[in-house]
């Protein structure tokens, strides 16, 4: 017996465009977010773009953020400094997972253990390297999650 393809994250949540549908929406209820809006509010008209492309990289999806921005030593540069907090990490996520609702993106429990799984890692990983001392891996590789990651202790 042959193993059915298995879609990317990225090709299961709907590609490119409906990332961007996400982003845009959700950097739309960040501005009017008590929490949230002033860590956000120094971001360009092109941020719900950036993210919407370096999700798309991670979920395994066109590698355009790297190419463009520089990967993750890039997006780790943009977190330095910004002193950022559990509360603020929480209602990203939270708010980010409404926002897939309101728009209707898939919530079969794979995608979304696997699509929570990364948001959880990666939001917890822009506390760590938003707080003071830390630095930037030159070499640091892109997260790449896929349906069921495993990564063992962060060891930074």
């Amino acid at each position: 017996m042959s193993k059915p393809n298995v879609p990317s994250l990225y090709e299961w949540v709907g590609g490119i465009d409906a990332l961007n549908r996400l982003t845009t929406r959700f950097y739309d209820h960040v501005k009017n977010d008590v929490l949230l809006a002033p860590v956000f509010a120094h971001m360009g008209a092109d941020h719900p773009a950036h993210v919407a492309a370096f999700l798309a990289e991670v979920l395994g999806g066109p590698t355009k953020y790297s190419e463009e921005h520089g990967g993750h030593p890039h997006m780790i540069r943009q977190h330095l400094n910004r002193h950022l907090a559990q509360d603020q990490r929480r209602r990203w996520v939270s708010l980010l997972l409404e926002t897939a609702d309101e728009l209707g993106m898939p919530d079969d429990l794979e995608f979304r253990s696997a699509l929570v799984g990364y948001l959880e890692w990666g939001s917890r990983l822009a506390v760590i390297n938003s707080q003071p001392g830390a630095t930037v891996d030159p070499n640091a590789p892109m997260p790449k999650w896929g349906w069921g990651e495993v990564k063992g202790p962060y060891v930074g």
